[in-house]
């Protein structure tokens, strides 16, 4: 198929250039083209985007059939050329492929810009909910309400303190809490829980490399939360690369009962989880119960089975807690023998 242009001889109009306008009223430009083969003429533009040919019209002919009535090509009025051009159809494929060489007119685009505001809708939230949550972290609050809902007076201090960054956050106030779509809101408690576990994860990793290869001591307590589980606390002890003795708080784990194994097996697993080398444990300490502090069965001897040189130290934190309950004991006895409401003898008190 060749391109139909106005030297060919079956070209529309007296001169032989009318069948091809470039008048913008007209519809723009209609790229004829001309087939050897069948010896018709064929809109390029209808071709590619007709719809639904319209035959009464004889739109067909310049799209499906092909157009051949030479003889009323020279009918300046008339000319089938000038018809098709100024028809709502070639106008209409006009409009598509105009849009197609447009690319600003693309789907695409508009699903992109469409994208990228989400996006940046999306990490304005995420990052108001960041900054809540370091916050009171840093501050050590809690960050659950008693009541969280909608009519509660005090929703706690998550909700609380998120609703006074948007109160001076023009930004913030259009895009979270109730302005935000409900299933993207950023606030629910997975999310607040996943926030705290990448930071953690961040403290623990620095905590890490201020270890470094260095010798360090492990001080480790464990104890019933208020939901009744048992928790083990973790420390470390050692000398960063300055010289100055770090206590770090490393993490809380949760055991199943506090048998030796059970605990020596969560605090080898947290360990190993973070690449401590285990063989450089240099030091130990626990309260004085059994389970932890056993010469023979307890967590320390354990631990020193792998690590020979982590002599034990009782807690003194907890050797001076019982210090301190004994004097409070003995003050109260006192009292309590002066005002005679108690007596003293042999094996009493």
């Amino acid at each position: 198929m060749q391109r139909y242009g106005s030297d060919d001889g079956r070209s529309g109009g007296g001169d032989g250039g009318e069948g091809s306008s470039q008048d913008d009223d007209r519809g723009g430009d209609c790229d004829e083209y001309y087939s050897p083969t069948t010896h018709k003429a064929y809109c390029f533009l209808c071709y590619l985007y007709k719809d639904k040919p319209n035959e009464q019209s004889g739109h067909s002919a310049f799209s499906c059939e092909g157009f051949d009535n030479w003889k009323k090509v020279n009918d300046w009025n008339n000319c089938p050329f000038l018809k098709h051009i100024k028809s709502s159809t070639h106008k209409k494929a006009f409009v598509f492929a105009t849009n197609l060489v447009n690319k600003e007119a693309h789907v695409e685009n508009f699903i992109e810009k469409e994208s990228e505001e989400q996006i940046r809708k999306n990490r304005l939230r995420l990052k108001g909910t960041i900054d809540v949550v370091h916050w009171l972290q840093y501050q050590a609050c809690t960050l659950r309400g008693h009541d969280e809902s909608s009519n509660s007076k005090n929703q706690g201090n998550f909700l609380e303190l998120l609703k006074l960054l948007v109160s001076y956050n023009d930004d913030l106030v259009n895009v979270i809490l109730a302005n935000a779509p409900r299933n993207c809101k950023y606030t629910s408690f997975d999310i607040q829980q996943e926030v705290l576990s990448i930071m953690a994860n961040k403290v623990r990793k620095y905590i890490r490399e201020e270890v470094g290869d260095s010798w360090f001591c492990v001080m480790v307590d464990e104890s019933r939360d208020e939901s009744k589980k048992e928790q083990m606390a973790i420390v470390l002890r050692f000398v960063d690369a300055k010289g100055v003795i770090r206590e770090r708080f490393l993490d809380t784990v949760h055991v199943e009962n506090t048998v030796e194994a059970t605990l020596k097996a969560s605090l080898w697993n947290r360990l190993l989880n973070q690449n401590f080398d285990t063989g450089k444990i240099c030091g130990q300490g626990y309260d004085g119960a059994s389970n932890m502090s056993g010469e023979w069965n307890g967590l320390q001897a354990l631990v020193r089975q792998h690590s020979p040189y982590a002599y034990y130290i009782h807690c003194f934190a907890h050797s001076n807690c019982h210090n301190e309950l004994q004097k409070a004991k003995a003050i109260e006895i006192k009292e309590l023998l002066e005002l005679g409401e108690i007596k003293s003898g042999k094996g009493k008190n």
